[in-house]
């Protein structure tokens, strides 16, 4: 029987899990899909090495980054990006494993946030700096979007504080990303600390959290006649070219 899962700390909010176990057992496929729960991304190639019938792995926080050392090679849009959420596992021989990074959040999220573009939306935030937020980038690029990111502390001349953002630039930057976890539960009484009073019917916003369904991010913009979207249909999206990855 063939074994995939998932590497992350902590892992217990993981829809993926679920949603694998789910698929396997409703198209008669002789697979299970596990969480690999690691405090450190050290403990990686043990996963590697006691699992020999891992034929794949999705990849989330914290370690979207930090696991692209221990691959082989990375396809061109996760090397482009710099951060890998799928990893396809070539079993060359019994002693002999490839390790091939992707990045599947990019076609999730560039496929789910298309549809709600309008010609006014030129520029976009990225609230946050980690991995996903290289994925969302990217993406919004490739639609033709310029980018900026925000996060707690200035990092170099793309990314602002949070306190940066004065009403000028809120008019300028249409769309607003959240790709950090304020928000999330058991925390849903967080949310980003952005000036929500600036928001208009023309401002995007879209959260990569899927839990709760609608954070106080997106309740917070709806207020104020925003487009608003959770991240529930990218997780889908790059769940299922995932398993197409794993099965080329």
């Amino acid at each position: 029987m063939k074994r995939y899962g998932l590497i992350g700390y902590p892992l217990g909010h993981s829809f993926s899990r679920n949603f694998f176990n789910e698929k396997f057992a409703s198209e008669n496929i002789q697979a299970e899909y596990v969480n690999f729960e690691i405090p450190s991304i050290e403990q990686f190639p043990e996963i590697i090495r006691a699992n020999p019938n891992l034929a794949g792995l999705n990849v989330t926080i914290p370690y979207k980054e930090a696991v692209i050392p221990y691959l082989n090679r990375l396809d061109t849009d996760a090397a482009a990006i710099g951060a890998v959420n799928v990893i396809r596992i070539n079993r060359i021989s019994p002693k002999e494993t490839e390790l091939v990074g992707y990045n599947s959040d990019v076609i999730g999220f560039s496929r789910s946030i298309e549809p709600l573009l309008e010609p006014h939306h030129k520029k976009a935030l990225i609230l946050g700096t980690g991995g996903a937020s290289k994925a969302v980038n990217f993406g919004l690029k490739k639609l033709g979007l310029e980018t900026l990111f925000v996060s707690r502390s200035r990092h170099d001349e793309h990314t602002l504080t949070y306190q940066e953002l004065t009403p000028e630039l809120m008019d300028e930057y249409k769309v607003i990303v959240n790709t950090t976890p304020v928000g999330m539960y058991p925390n849903a009484d967080e949310y980003p600390d952005i000036p929500y009073e600036c928001l208009t019917h023309k401002h995007l916003l879209y959260d990569l959290l899927y839990n709760p369904d609608t954070t106080l991010f997106m309740k917070k913009g709806s207020e104020q006649g925003a487009v608003v979207k959770n991240g529930i249909e990218m997780l889908l999206l790059q769940a299922f070219e995932a398993w197409d990855i794993w099965n080329r």
